[in-house]
């Protein structure tokens, strides 16, 4: 089933060649690389959200398999939660990872959408058969309860949107960063480093099914990874100075990764 909406008028976008278009003639072009923008008004894309450096930094880190813990947790509530050709949408997917991992393991029928044109073309270079878009999470260019299955992976949290593109019974995975998530990345970036308080969005008509807890530990050997890991966190744009410097002086980092994935499903 296609999921797909027109950003302009709301009625179903259908692929002719090289071209999406709905029953009013609103037409939206497929990009070489295979993904299409449905950003309201199609400003933006490139001048939002992460650009292109951030985007292959990210994808160049996420590729070495650092998160692979939380990429098979993912794919396991997939598997659970979903059935063979059921929708499944990857709400800010980023450069694709997640769903290409999910993609390789199971046979449903992938989305993925972000904010962000550079990461967006990036999913789509992956080739993995899920149709990726450019769009605002605040307004979805999905059909009311089309989604079988949704995962959202630290991002902003839309609990009416989320309700109104899920089927009945569909489920959302959301994931948040466990207590002691990137602590030893922490320890070398803050005099007094903190635990992650777990805090939990608020999700008005969804209803908690399940937690899941997935725990780890990584390593990185290598300047570059070490720079991809501290651009791809918050701490990026809050951390003072003396951090920045103390940390732009380590070769190599070990820190554990911590995630709580919370499974939600529609209130009746």
């Amino acid at each position: 089933m296609n999921i797909l909406r027109c950003p302009v008028c709301g009625q179903e976008l259908c692929r002719e060649e090289r071209v999406w278009i709905c029953p009013r003639r609103h037409s939206f072009d497929t990009a070489k690389e295979g993904y299409v923008n449905l950003l309201a008004g199609r400003r933006g894309g490139d001048t939002v959200g992460d650009n292109r450096t951030m985007a292959a930094s990210r994808r160049d880190f996420l590729n070495k398999g650092y998160y692979d813990p939380l990429a098979q947790a993912v794919t396991d509530c997939l598997r659970q939660y979903s059935r063979d050709g059921d929708s499944v949408l990857d709400i800010c997917c980023g450069e694709g990872y997640y769903t290409a991992y999910a993609a390789q393991r199971l046979d449903r029928d992938f989305y993925g959408f972000d904010l962000s044109k550079s990461m967006v073309r990036l999913a789509a270079k992956r080739r993995c058969g899920a149709a990726f878009f450019v769009a605002n999470i605040a307004s979805i260019p999905v059909g009311d309860v089309c989604v079988s299955a949704a995962f959202h992976l630290f991002a902003p949290f839309h609990a009416g949107e989320f309700c109104r593109i899920l089927s009945r019974g569909g489920v959302l995975l959301t994931a948040i960063p466990g207590s002691d998530h990137l602590l030893g990345l922490k320890e070398i970036l803050y005099d007094k480093p903190y635990l992650n308080d777990e805090k939990e969005p608020d999700a008005e008509g969804l209803e908690v099914a399940e937690r899941i807890r997935v725990h780890g530990e990584i390593t990185l050997d290598s300047r570059s990874d070490i720079d991809a890991l501290f651009r791809m966190t918050p701490y990026f744009y809050h951390t003072p100075t003396e951090g920045m410097n103390r940390l732009s002086q380590c070769e190599s980092l070990t820190t554990p990764i911590s995630f709580v994935i919370i499974a939600y499903k529609k209130a009746p």
